[in-house]
């Protein structure tokens, strides 16, 4: 046992030398031409729009789409009733048997939902992958301003997902990403990103924590006024009715897709997840999960009003909000590009300590890995990432204090 801590794989795992430049770009390279290659053969092989497990091509798009085509008809409450819903996406299919995907959003995303509905369906799907991937590699890249950031960030294999889901991923790293990047230099409108953040409520659970316990009042207020704002024009253009479709409908969407893993527990990164698919009941399962998001928001406020670097506190409240919440999907964690991006940024101007380097890496890999493995042996991969990469975060403030500190007395003493 004593020589394997002395072995040299271990020592480059340690250092993360393993990982130089040149082998970043070429396995992004190969992963990318895979992913594209495997992309274009799913959509050649399928049956027009219908994939080959019979799915619409961009799978959660199609829900989207079909909640906006409802809106422009003035049913948008019927958006919130599943078979309703399903009859919509199925009218888009010429009346196709497909899978019910449940509409669980709050009204405040039908403004996206009705914009893509106004144009052919393969122009919305075509629109929103191209759109959201573009605010998606701009965000990572302004956060990391590197020439390999953006091969490494396409590459992320969480992109892949939300491409193949036609999911809002990519929405939601850009919103978050991109109020973290202006929360210093223009905090009114990162308090405007993080207001638009509101079409995932669950996300946003340790933010308000994390801005209260840094004092920034100014970002506060301008996220409650636009979440404010973005109700107030909920209520004018769709009517109450809506809202109280969309309360209603929370008994379904807690059931259905929450405590009985609708979407398959391996799909779901979560604690809550991970003890249901152990065989916890869904009491035992709330339980570690409030646990849990308690434990993440003691050490987040503590980090906040630390003088820890910012791009910890970043990196820290990216991966926070994805471990705190119980329902958080296989392509939300497209999310941890901004955790991933922050750290880096942070290691490149301070160094890297043992075993960053090496956890960075396995962090970005995990979204290609989490299901299969997840479904195979039980063993919630994703989970683990997010905790390692945040846990790893909370050291790394720690180790930077500890070494401030050190260098302090040492003046302290060359000047005594």
């Amino acid at each position: 046992m004593a020589y394997f801590w002395q072995y040299p794989l271990w020592d480059k795992l340690r250092s993360g030398e393993w990982l130089t430049g040149a082998r970043a770009r070429g396995y992004s390279l190969i992963l990318l031409g895979i992913c594209v290659v495997a992309t274009v053969g799913w959509i050649a092989v399928s049956d027009g729009l219908i994939d080959r497990n019979g799915k619409p091509i961009g799978t959660d798009f199609s829900n989207v789409y079909a909640a906006g085509a409802l809106t422009w008809q003035g049913r948008a409450a019927d958006a919130y009733q599943p078979a309703l819903q399903n009859a919509a996406v199925r009218a888009i299919f010429d009346g196709r048997d497909l899978p019910i995907y449940g509409w669980h959003y709050p009204p405040l995303y039908f403004a996206v939902a009705v914009l893509f509905a106004a144009v052919p369906y393969v122009w919305g799907l075509s629109i929103w992958v191209v759109a959201g991937l573009a605010a998606y590699l701009a965000t990572i890249r302004a956060i990391l301003p590197r020439p390999e950031t953006l091969l490494l960030a396409a590459a992320f294999p969480a992109v892949f997902l939300n491409i193949g889901y036609g999911q809002n991923g990519f929405l939601t790293t850009a919103l978050l990403g991109g109020a973290l990047l202006w929360l210093d230099r223009r905090p009114w409108l990162a308090g405007v990103l993080i207001g638009c953040l509101a079409y995932k409520p669950q996300f946003g659970v340790l933010i308000p924590i994390a801005l209260l316990a840094g004092g920034r009042w100014r970002s506060i207020g301008a996220a409650a006024a636009t979440v404010a704002a973005l109700v107030a024009i909920s209520f004018v253009t769709l009517g109450a009715g809506v809202w109280q479709a969309f309360a209603d409908s929370m008994t379904y969407t807690q059931a259905v897709a929450l405590e009985q893993g609708g979407a398959g527990w391996e799909k779901i990164p979560s604690a809550f997840s991970a003890m249901r698919m152990w065989g916890a009941d869904a009491h035992l399962a709330y339980v570690v999960q409030l646990a849990l998001a308690l434990t993440l928001a003691a050490t987040l406020a503590w980090l906040w009003q630390s003088d820890a670097a910012f791009e910890l506190k970043a990196s820290a409240l990216a991966s926070g909000s994805l471990l705190a919440t119980p329902y958080v999907l296989d392509y939300d964690l497209a999310v941890l590009a901004v955790a991933i991006a922050f750290f880096v940024r942070h290691g490149m101007v301070r160094g890297f300590r043992s075993f960053e380097i090496s956890l960075l890496a396995a962090v970005w890999i995990v979204p290609l890995l989490s299901e299969a493995i997840a479904n195979v042996t039980g063993i919630p991969l994703g989970l683990m990432a997010m905790l390692a990469i945040y846990v790893f975060t909370l050291r790394r403030a720690v180790l930077d204090r500890e070494c401030v500190s050190l260098a302090a007395g040492r003046h302290g003493i060359a000047q005594a």
